[in-house]
């Protein structure tokens, strides 16, 4: 009972561990196609074969950056082997993560929608409205 609790903490431990080192790996890469990537988040099958390892761009094209990343996968798995103190390392599946996209684009929508409200004369601005 009690390995079966302990479980879920070593796998988020090795997927944290997989995020650092595939970070660090990834600033090696020679691969023009790879932009400015951040790894944002690794997700570790229950039997450590295969990891999916989500990133965002800081710069590049999201299509070739997860293409580059993809082919040069065997070359970061085998430099992890050299890292990682566990028997199965598991296959890297890159995806771009477009959460930070996404929250990008509804800030703009909300900083434009602000601005507007802001140039509308038959709105009172926030702060009025019967304070002495």
């Amino acid at each position: 009972m009690r390995h079966k609790r302990s479980t879920p903490n070593r796998s988020n431990r090795i997927a944290d561990q997989i995020q650092r080192d595939v970070a660090e790996l990834v600033r090696d890469l020679k691969d023009p196609r790879i932009g400015m990537v951040t790894i944002s988040h690794v997700d570790v099958t229950p039997d450590y074969a295969h990891a999916k390892v989500f990133f965002s761009l800081l710069i590049g094209n999201p299509e070739d950056t997860e293409a580059g990343l993809n082919e040069a996968a065997g070359f970061l798995r085998n430099s992890l082997f050299k890292r990682l103190q566990i028997h199965t390392v598991p296959t890297l599946h890159f995806h771009f993560d477009r959460t930070t996209e996404r929250a990008a684009e509804l800030n703009a929508l909300i900083n434009r929608a602000v601005a507007d409200k802001a140039k509308d004369p038959d709105e009172p601005a926030s702060g009025e409205g019967g304070q002495p």
